[in-house]
């Protein structure tokens, strides 16, 4: 498989993600960009919960930012993409665009870490395993 570094998806508003105004609450941009992280990751074969070496590998946040450019309304088609701005040795950097046909509605960036979450243990970070980094792909311009 070659590497891959962006990966887009769509996702309809549901009414449960609009506020009082009607619009998309802020707070659900963070799960628009987790939930397209998450198929970019099955897409390549794995997931942000995975088995390596006989441990539980884990993908937590270190950062994450979202700028809002436009409002987004209940049952509006929202294209999400991802586009791996930084492949580090430890960790990852996704940055997003959220868009509405062609209005540009969110920008964000969400930084994460591979790590070692066994149950019971201290977490710590470890080399992004070789059998998924090399799936990875940095991509050079934005999405």
């Amino acid at each position: 498989m070659e590497p891959v570094s962006t990966y887009t998806t769509t996702r309809r508003v549901e009414f449960s993600d609009t506020d009082l105004a009607g619009i998309v609450h802020f707070s659900k941009f963070n799960l628009y960009m987790e939930s397209v992280e998450h198929e970019f990751l099955r897409h390549i074969g794995t997931s942000v919960v995975t088995e390596y070496n006989g441990d539980r590998i884990g993908w937590p946040r270190m950062s994450a930012s979202c700028k809002f450019k436009a409002p987004a309304f209940f049952q509006d088609e929202l294209t999400i993409a991802l586009r791996v701005k930084r492949k580090g040795n430890k960790s990852l950097t996704y940055a997003h665009t959220i868009t509405r046909d062609n209005t540009l509605i969110a920008e964000g960036e969400i930084g994460v870490a591979c790590v070692v979450c066994n149950p019971g243990e201290e977490m710590r970070a470890i080399p992004i395993p070789p059998e998924i980094g090399e799936r990875i792909g940095e991509a050079s311009e934005g999405p």
